[in-house]
């Protein structure tokens, strides 16, 4: 929302300095995100002659100014290439040292095909207070040579643009900024009644409202015989600080309106409106060309306003072409209506429309100031158009159900821990637009129409703080007591964290993507569910809660990929939805790799660093499971393939991973050319999946605090072993057999080589692993050593059916 300092104190009568102004805002919840001080940035412009223009010697485009600046010294050269650059006129010029906003450089001293050139002179796109760039600034004759230009021009208005929360509806107009400072006592409100216009006969256009959940209420008055053309010099200076363009004072009139008292308007030339006027549901098939030069096609779920010809306006969101008005309008339809804010929504979102209208209609707009509204327009259209006006008319609902709280005045020292006096409490809420009804303990509180965010007692807490200010909220430990504090985080909360860390040790990079997918790549993952679609998507790639976080992530790894960066390694920790029911709702840990992007580092390497594989995302996974507390010793590893194997897998290259045979923790391993292929993504990618929440939670245990030593005692032992099993033997139900023989001394098991060729019958493999004996007590001798040696043998035999190679 950006507004101009002037057109701040039309509403309110202060004196206090921007800064101030700027302070305030902020701290009552406007915050101000940038001051644009268009006097200092264009100070050193001036208002200059040009005395001679003649052709460029080496330029055909080109001509070589002599510029009167103004200072009573010689004429300046400066080389120009504008059409109307000609003898006499007087114009802008910029000298070295001053900074073009529209081209974003600072002038110097140059020579341009080989003629000195001192300055510039300048156009209203190179400054932006236009959008014209055909040629340079032309002025009256009568502008004071050599003056600033920017105080000729009356340019020294500072220009605020705040940032706004979407309940704050009424601060889309400056009117309900000034109602926020003057109840800050940053000055005090204008605010002057709106006297109704007296029609003069009645309006000869009548409205039909066919679904009033659609349009609550429509205002619409006739006004004949004005003249339309540029609107005065106030107006366009007002619109083109805050970024819009001036098109004549009809429409300037509208866009004055939405920006100043947060009422959006539409303007019908009434010659081009064809029989009475019509609220409804587009019908399929039907398009409307509006006035953005873009022709959209309509279905049922969009409200339009028809007549007789067809489809006139996007309701609540953008005007028509066929019907909007120009230089040639005498007679012209001013319409006032109210929308439902869902609908525009849904609409703008659909068709991609980003308008003034949409943005404050779909945050719900002042229901009370829909006629007085179409009162203030009718003033101003015939100020500045003339014309004669008709009576309203008026459909549906002029005014709101009233809304009272009932609002107990410990409320405030409950929930903000601060006591501000009932007279105090009363000021504030009344300058807010607020009644308040009662002496306490208990008062009555009227809402306003335009505060539609306001609904209950925490509500009304809230405005009273934000005037008196938060920095008003005292600090508040919590009372410690003589017990120690239970754990912040939940279990759940901790798992997501330690998780993080650790794929980040492993050189991933986190990633946060929407929570939101395209349903057909959400019917890839296992979802898609009709109750999993949202009722009001952002856009329609985004239908869908996501069954996965792996989609978002493919994505970011494909858009990493498209603008050259091909290495990638992401991973993400968030929500994934099987379905509506909260039980249905997971944490995940997940994550991709692709190109060079291995666990031994990202990119190629004179070391020749190896593509990342399915045992890289297997380490990622491990690493997520053991630093979120689960046993890795427990975990079993099943190969991909089966009717209930994730089809975005490959079956040959990848796998589960399980504690026992019904508690599923995860995925890893190569995604599906399919699967890759559906998501737009190229291939090779690596990628895990584990849920967080099915990790079983470890047993407590009271044991008594043992000094840790850095390091063991005694020096550890290995020794290795191979073994002859059955081909579709798993290794890891070796590393588990292995484990087995001795729980307390042997520390670790792993797998060093498989082999399957000469020597080895075709329906066998060898299977080589490296056991870690640990002695704790003491060193062990020779002969306890090979009795754990014959306990891991003996427990391979009976668990594999292995036999040791000799």
């Amino acid at each position: 929302m950006k507004f101009t300092l002037s057109w701040l104190k039309d509403h309110l009568e202060t004196d206090e300095p921007l800064e101030k102004l700027a302070d305030k805002l902020t701290m009552i919840g406007l915050e101000v995100e940038h001051i644009e001080n268009r006097a200092e940035q264009l100070k050193p412009i001036r208002i200059a002659r040009v005395i001679s223009a003649v052709q460029h010697p080496n330029a055909d485009r080109l001509r070589v100014c002599m510029v009167d600046i103004g200072d009573g010294g010689a004429p300046v050269q400066v080389v120009c290439g504008a059409p109307n650059a000609r003898d006499g006129l007087v114009t802008i010029f910029g000298p070295p040292g001053t900074f073009i906003p529209g081209k974003n450089i600072t002038l110097s001293v140059g020579s341009i095909r080989g003629v000195e050139s001192r300055g510039m002179l300048i156009s209203g796109a190179e400054i932006e207070i236009s959008d014209d760039h055909s040629g340079i600034v032309e002025l009256p004759a009568d502008a004071p040579i050599g003056a600033s230009y920017v105080e000729w021009a009356k340019l020294i208005d500072p220009v605020i643009e705040i940032n706004l929360t979407p309940n704050r509806q009424d601060a889309t107009g400056v009117h309900g900024i000034a109602r926020d400072l003057a109840a800050a006592d940053m000055g005090k409100l204008k605010d002057p009644g709106i006297k109704p216009i007296k029609g003069e006969f009645p309006c000869p256009v009548q409205v039909t409202v066919e679904d009033a959940t659609l349009c609550p209420g429509f205002a619409l008055r006739l006004v004949r015989g004005v003249k339309n053309g540029p609107s005065p010099e106030w107006l366009q200076q007002r619109l083109t600080a805050i970024g819009l363009r001036p098109i004549n004072a009809l429409v300037d009139i509208t866009n004055f309106m939405t920006y100043d008292r947060a009422r959006p308007l539409h303007v019908f030339d009434a010659k081009k409106v064809k029989g009475n006027l019509t609220v409804r549901h587009a019908r399929d098939g039907e398009e409307l060309l509006a006035l953005d030069g873009k022709t959209y096609k309509l279905d049922p779920s969009i409200c339009v306003i028809a007549d007789d010809h067809g489809v006139e306006s996007l309701a609540g969101i953008m005007g028509g072409e066929a019907s909007g008005c120009d230089e040639t309008t005498t007679d012209v339809l001013i319409e006032s209506a109210l929308w439902n804010e869902i609908n525009i929504a849904q609409t703008g979102r659909k068709l991609g429309i980003n308008s003034d209208a949409r943005y404050r209609f779909e945050r719900g707009v002042d229901p009370a100031f829909m006629v007085p509204g179409l009162e203030l327009a009718t003033k101003m259209v015939m100020e500045l158009c003339g014309g004669t006006p008709s009576d309203n008319v008026v459909v549906g609902k002029a005014f709101p159900d009233d809304r009272v709280i009932d609002y107990p005045l410990s409320e405030l020292k409950r929930l903000a821990g601060i006591e501000v006096p009932l007279p105090e409490a009363r000021g504030i809420l009344q300058r807010l637009g607020f009644m308040v009804a009662g002496n306490g303990p208990v008062v009555k509180i009227a809402v306003p129409s335009w505060r539609t965010d306001v609904h209950g007692k925490a509500d009304i807490v809230e405005e009273i703080v934000r005037i008196v200010g938060v920095d008003k909220v005292p600090m508040t430990p919590f009372p410690r007591g003589d017990n120690p504090r239970k754990p912040v985080l939940t279990t759940l909360q901790s798992r997501t964290r330690r998780a993080k860390r650790a794929l980040a040790a492993r050189g991933m990079v986190e990633a946060v993507t929407w929570s939101f997918i395209a349903k057909p790549h959400a019917e890839l993952f296992g979802g898609g569910q009709p109750e999993l679609a949202l009722a009001n998507p952002i856009a329609a790639d985004l239908s869908d809660m996501r069954p996965s976080l792996l989609p978002g992530l493919i994505a970011a790894a494909q858009a990493n990929h498209d603008r050259g960066s091909d290495d990638v390694a992401l991973f993400e920790v968030g929500q994934i939805f099987k379905g509506d029911r909260p039980q249905d709702q997971f944490t995940a840990a997940s994550g991709v790799r692709r190109g060079f992007a291995s666990s031994q580092g990202l990119g190629r390497s004179w070391t020749g660093a190896a593509p990342a594989s399915a045992f890289d995302t297997k380490a990622d996974a491990f690493a997520v499971l053991a630093a979120a507390g689960a046993s890795v010793q427990a975990l079993q590893i099943a190969p991909g393939g089966g009717n209930n194997f994730p089809a975005w897998l490959h079956p040959g290259r990848s796998a589960a991973i399980q504690m026992g045979p019904q508690n599923v923790l995860g995925y890893f391993g190569e995604l599906h050319p399919r699967a890759l292929e559906a998501l737009g993504a190229d291939g090779p990618v690596m990628a895990f999946e584990v849920i967080v929440d099915r990790i079983p939670e470890g047993k407590a245990k009271t044991t008594r605090a043992k000094p840790q030593l850095d390091l063991p005692a005694f020096h550890p032992v290995e020794r290795d072993f191979a073994f002859i099993v059955a081909r579709d033997v798993k290794a890891a139900d070796i590393v588990r057999a292995a484990q087995a023989g001795d729980k307390k001394l042997v520390t670790n098991v792993t797998v060093f080589d498989v082999y399957e060729g000469k020597g080895i019958d075709p329906d066998k493999k060898s299977v080589a692993i490296a056991v870690t004996i640990q002695p704790r007590e003491k060193t062990l001798t020779d002969q306890e050593i090979d009795a754990i040696a014959a306990k891991i043998v003996a427990e391979v035999t009976k668990k594999t059916g292995g036999t040791l190679r000799g």
